[in-house]
């Protein structure tokens, strides 16, 4: 049986996972590789990080140490990958590594220890380590992603200038309790 923690954070990760696909989407494979500069990553850096850190940190959490030895950490962040097929197959591995971890994860371990890099944290403290970490990554991704289209980019959030329109729509509702992904994993599978 899940917490109700567990299906926050699985909804939270959704959202974010949605706001990488989202970008990834709008843009033409060869602009997933553009950098700002040398030292900046591109989308598909971005994508390769998060997937190998996702691969390293949900693969067998409860039994074995965050940080796998098959790691190549490094390597994550060449800028190599110029297929959009190739990009999104990285991206859905890492994700679904993630999702069916936490699909596997029950109340009585949330306080159990586990380890990165030897340093010990409960499976919650893991989970919100993460939950830092990758909308983090995924708003470079975002950033960069309305860098390279300017005014070609399609608004993730409330457009500008239509916040007094959604508060509106919002205000006109009664008083109700949702997670505040709910009515936007509702969209996304409606248009599936």
């Amino acid at each position: 049986m899940k917490t109700g923690y567990l299906e926050s954070v699985t909804k939270q990760f959704e959202y974010y996972k949605s706001l990488g696909d989202k970008t990834i989407a709008q843009l033409p494979a060869e602009k997933l590789s553009w950098q700002y500069n040398a030292e900046s990553n591109s989308i598909a850096t971005i994508v390769k990080h998060l997937s190998g850190n996702m691969l390293s940190r949900w693969t067998d959490f409860l039994t074995t140490d965050g940080e796998k030895e098959w790691r190549q950490r490094d390597n994550e962040f060449e800028n190599d990958m110029s297929s959009k097929e190739d990009i999104i197959a990285t991206w859905e591995k890492g994700w679904k590594c993630l999702f069916d971890a936490l699909a596997s994860v029950n109340d009585d371990e949330l306080d159990k220890i586990i380890y990165i890099r030897n340093q010990g944290h409960t499976v919650m403290e893991a989970i919100n380590r993460q939950l830092a970490h990758y909308p983090y990554h995924v708003g470079q991704m975002v950033f960069i992603g309305k860098m390279i289209l300017d005014e070609s980019w399609q608004s993730l959030s409330i457009p500008r200038g239509k916040s007094g329109a959604f508060n509106a729509e919002k205000f006109s509702k009664e008083k109700h309790r949702e997670h505040f992904t709910e009515e936007f994993l509702k969209n996304k599978d409606e248009k599936k």
